[in-house]
């Protein structure tokens, strides 16, 4: 996770080059969600309201941040348009979105955000799959499988995978937007309707709920019983690794929630 740093903290020479894209820049509102950028900031500027994030190049998640400048293009229905791009300013790799007004949302039982999530992941399941070096899904979890069951996540779908609700934004027509595309994957249809689905349960849902939820996509009509089956066990192997090495009480919960999933579903696990 990066620590936050705020537009007047960073260097000069970043915040001018910045100012020469977008226009003189007359306040900056660092924003809070979200884990992997440095920079997070809303300027005001001259020539209108613009998000930037940027990442120092040195730093390991440059790459997550390089895959959401080569996606943007192909998930603009869902995603802000990236308007520009500043990969080498003393050492800083910087992006800038179009502004969308929105709100997170609210993952709770009986909110009323959850049918919008639901329309994005369809939306996104029918856009073309881009001709770009995607992660693989059988890659993805291969760690947490044999190789017979990894293969039942291949596809020929482009995936979100991260439902955190700090990457939707709900604008004010009721629209949700997906940002965040540092993990854009090949893979099958099914497998973001199940991201969502622990998304859910962490949330305070039960297994049996979420599932009712995310069965409402149309990836979820040909999901095989044994695939989810599968990508449940590798889920809870999955999580409890990621909380184990990082106790955050997010992770906690996630990892709770994968084991809830898997034990709805009746899947022996090895934990």
């Amino acid at each position: 996770m990066q620590e936050r740093i705020k537009w007047n903290s960073l260097p000069a020479s970043v915040r001018d080059a910045i100012g020469e894209r977008a226009g003189h820049v007359s306040a900056a509102r660092t924003v809070s969600q979200g884990m992997n950028s440095a920079l997070a900031a809303v300027l005001d500027t001259s020539a209108g309201r613009v998000f930037v994030k940027g990442i120092r190049q040195d730093y390991p998640g440059v790459v997550a941040q390089q895959r959401e400048a080569t996606i943007n293009p192909h998930v603009r229905p869902l995603a802000p348009a990236l308007l520009w791009r500043l990969d080498d300013v003393d050492g800083w790799d910087v992006l800038a979105f179009e502004f969308i007004e929105g709100r997170h949302p609210n993952y709770a039982p009986g909110s009323a955000d959850l049918l919008a999530v639901l329309a994005a992941l369809d939306t996104l399941a029918a856009l073309p799959l881009p001709d770009l070096p995607l992660k693989d899904a059988r890659r993805r979890w291969h760690e947490y499988l044999d190789a017979d069951d990894a293969e039942l996540l291949g596809g020929e779908t482009l995936l979100h995978t991260d439902y955190n609700p700090d990457n939707i934004l709900i604008t004010a027509d009721g629209t949700a937007r997906m940002i965040d595309w540092a993990w854009p994957t090949r893979g099958a249809a099914w497998i973001d309707p199940c991201c969502l689905a622990l998304r859910l349960i962490a949330a305070g849902h039960t297994a049996a709920e979420a599932e009712q939820w995310v069965a409402r996509t149309r990836a979820w009509a040909d999901a095989p019983r044994a695939a989810l089956d599968v990508f449940a066990r590798a889920n809870v192997d999955m999580w409890a690794d990621i909380a184990a090495s990082d106790p955050q009480p997010w992770k906690q919960r996630m990892a709770d929630a994968a084991r809830q999933w898997a034990d709805a579903r009746l899947v022996p696990t090895s934990r």
